[in-house]
């Protein structure tokens, strides 16, 4: 199969996916497309927003639709890095002897939601790191690979932060995208509302398999990029940096920190993502932009005085992309 046929293969797979999470899911059609996007580009995806958004419904829902195992884990503050993990066991074998056996914990999923990440200790946030990054855990000098393809989407409550354990600037780098669930619209809440309120039932079919997924993956990654797409973004990339002295006096004045050379990997990679889903063999800079809230909103900081001026992370990206 040419590259070219692969490509109409997925567009194709892409639209049957997204009538297939319609079933269930109302609306958020830009979050779902963004959360393929990092599917595909083999990245993770960060989840802001309020209780009550089907945030985990929704995940749930994308997973069968790609015929991929599910977990969930529901971060406490008690929660050990063995909890996620998997711990050892001593076993006793069929000659009498007794040895060591490593038993798998709810991280060795394709999907895995780790919902209310920041209400988990740095030690726990730390073990899931490891497995974001490296894509595999070590247990007793022992490592364990995760099964291909892997993906993690943690979960952020905006408005509670007591008891709570902010993410270091290391650990959000490691999110592909940081997305903002929105409220629904008063239509798209009516309809929530009939359907979640009657008998009804769906049943989700898988509509991408696993091996097909794989595939699809590395399409993404042999897609050709014109030079001016990278240049444009790690352009834009660079000039988030206030030590920079190309940084427009913007982000000087309103900003701490600004992102690292990931971040300028990701809107690529992103940008090839969205270019094959609508149909193109190569992303155009217009793909860049869109990308560019999402890549770079968790990978910025603002100071004291963007605070002072109401000015936020997004607008700052706004007036960069402008």
């Amino acid at each position: 199969m040419t590259e070219l046929e692969q490509a109409e293969r997925l567009q194709s797979a892409y639209h049957t996916l997204r009538n297939e999470v319609a079933k269930v899911i109302v609306g958020q059609s830009t979050v779902i497309d963004q959360i393929i996007i990092a599917l595909l580009s083999r990245g993770h995806c960060l989840l802001v927003g309020v209780p009550g958004l089907a945030k985990t419904l929704l995940i749930q829902t994308i997973s069968q639709a790609l015929d991929l195992s599910f977990s969930r884990i529901q971060f406490t503050p008690d929660l050990m890095p063995s909890d996620i993990t998997g711990t050892e066991i001593i076993q006793e074998t069929d000659t009498g002897s007794k040895e060591f056996r490593f038993i798998k914990g709810p991280i060795f999923a394709n999907v895995v939601l780790a919902d209310e990440i920041n209400r988990t200790p740095p030690k726990t946030q730390a073990a899931l790191l490891e497995a974001m990054q490296e894509h595999h855990v070590t247990a007793a000098g022992h490592t364990y690979y995760m099964e291909e393809p892997f993906f993690v989407l943690a979960t952020q409550n905006p408005i509670e932060q007591e008891g709570t354990y902010p993410l270091p600037e290391a650990q959000l780098d490691r999110f592909m995208l940081n997305l903002w669930v929105e409220y629904p619209t008063f239509e798209e809440e009516v309809s929530v509302v009939r359907n979640t309120t009657s008998s009804r039932t769906v049943t989700v079919n898988p509509v991408i398999s696993h091996q097909d997924l794989l595939a699809y993956q590395q399409l993404v990654r042999m897609v050709p990029v014109a030079d001016n797409v990278i240049e444009y973004a790690v352009g834009l990339v660079s000039k988030t940096r206030p030590n920079n002295p190309d940084a427009p006096k913007l982000v000087k004045e309103n900003l701490s920190w600004g992102a690292g050379p990931r971040a300028s990997q990701n809107l690529i990679l992103g940008a090839k993502a969205l270019a094959l889903l609508e149909g193109r063999m190569t992303p155009l800079i217009d793909d860049v932009k869109r990308l560019a809230i999402p890549v770079l909103r968790h990978r910025i900081f603002t100071n004291f005085n963007a605070e002072a001026e109401g000015r936020s992370t997004v607008n700052i990206i706004e007036e960069l992309i402008r």
